[in-house]
């Protein structure tokens, strides 16, 4: 367990792996030896991470290696080009390297599509709660439960990248509208059928949709925790991203000269208007998971969504707001797991190599206090704080 103090439980410094850790092994990719690359990150002050535990996968077949497609070529996470992996032994060898570091583990799946999209066979939600037990049932006959903080059902619920199977059924739902009937129907159906083989494990679907009032204004009983990520990049109706002329795009590096060209002059020119557009999404979504006495966690957050070692781009703004949100929630007492960035990784040298700015944020995060609104009487939070 974590401690602030004796007898004081702690929040948990959460970095998100995603399908990097299983796909970024090839020489120089940053996670080919595990052991050494979890030792630099306890070294840095971590002592969680959120994965991509590819049920589907271990659904179908835990021990074929699967081809899988690439989700782009202008990004770091993941693998740029077709891959190989094998997710079983591989995922319980993992975990139990992190069990010995003392490292919880946040289990979460973006659905990578392989050859023959194995994924698109999800297409009830009795069907993706089954594949969700059996990776569970995995884990549990090697021991590894317990290194299990939470189980995220899908990344970024119901966008189309991570969800094709949902998008495929019902395409007019559209990214980031989790609240639709549609969407909550999958979800809680889903969800009651996993709690009904594991009532103590947490359970949820991560959210990135920018209107946090979402979660007052919909019956979010049935999530055991919010997973929202917070970009500043995307507040105000992706304003920020609109000014420096930024698209997403996977697959064309147009976008990402836009960044160079533009991205730190924009937020230079105006930086306490931009800081104070993520610090009061920080704390609007504190107050809305007080309300509503539910744990936070965040993963995927703080500055810019997109970001590289990359000619021209620099880290140090980056860094600069990416502190100034993990302080911000921290402070609040609302989350119970908190990322310094989604760039927080080996292959990201840049944001990775400045060890004492990763352990000054972790030691504020891990000593900061956990609101009274999830340590009183409140049995839906005490699932998630019992395994901190």
């Amino acid at each position: 367990m974590a401690f602030a103090g004796k007898g004081e439980i702690s929040p948990r410094a959460i970095t998100m792996w995603d399908f990097s850790w299983l796909e970024r092994r090839w020489p120089g990719a940053g996670y080919e030896d595990w052991d050494q690359v979890l030792d630099e990150l306890s070294e840095r002050g971590y002592n969680a991470i959120r994965i991509d535990a590819y049920p589907h996968l271990i659904a179908e077949n835990p021990m074929k290696k699967w081809l899988l497609k690439e989700v782009w070529n202008q990004q770091d996470w993941g693998s740029p080009d077709m891959n190989e992996v094998q997710v079983q032994p591989n995922l319980n060898l993992f975990l139990s390297k992190c069990k010995e570091r003392d490292i919880k583990v946040g289990l979460s799946s973006w659905y990578r599509l392989d050859v023959d999209e194995v994924c698109l066979k999800l297409d009830t939600p009795e069907k993706l709660a089954d594949c969700w037990l059996t990776t569970l049932r995995s884990i549990e006959e090697d021991g590894l439960l317990d290194t299990i903080l939470y189980v995220d059902l899908c990344n970024e619920w119901p966008g189309d990248s991570w969800a094709p199977f949902f998008a495929k059924t019902y395409p007019n739902v559209g990214w980031g509208n989790w609240y639709k009937e549609e969407s909550l129907r999958w979800m809680k159906t889903s969800l009651e059928k996993m709690r009904q083989a594991y009532p103590d494990m947490p359970f949820l679907y991560s959210f990135d949709h920018g209107d946090v009032k979402k979660y007052e204004e919909v019956d979010c009983s049935f999530l055991d925790l919010y997973e929202h990520h917070i970009w500043m990049a995307q507040q105000n109706g992706g304003e920020f991203y609109k000014l420096v002329g930024y698209g997403y795009n996977r697959f064309s590096p147009d976008d990402y000269k836009n960044v160079v060209k533009n991205a730190e002059r924009v937020y230079r020119e105006r930086p306490e208007y931009w800081q104070k557009l993520l610090t009061d999404k920080i704390e609007l979504m504190a107050s809305v998971a007080r309300k509503n006495r539910r744990p936070l966690v965040t993963t995927e957050c703080w500055g810019l969504v997109d970001y590289k070692d990359w000619p021209l781009l620099k880290w140090d703004w980056i860094k600069d707001l990416c502190e100034l949100g993990a302080i911000t929630a921290a402070r609040t007492g609302m989350w119970v797991g908190v990322a310094t960035s989604n760039f927080c990784g080996p292959q990201f040298v840049g944001m990775w190599r400045d060890v004492e700015w990763h352990k000054r944020l972790t030691s504020i995060i891990r000593s900061s206090p956990i609101d009274a609104s999830l340590m009183k009487n409140n049995e839906v939070a005490a699932k998630l704080l019992k395994r901190l």
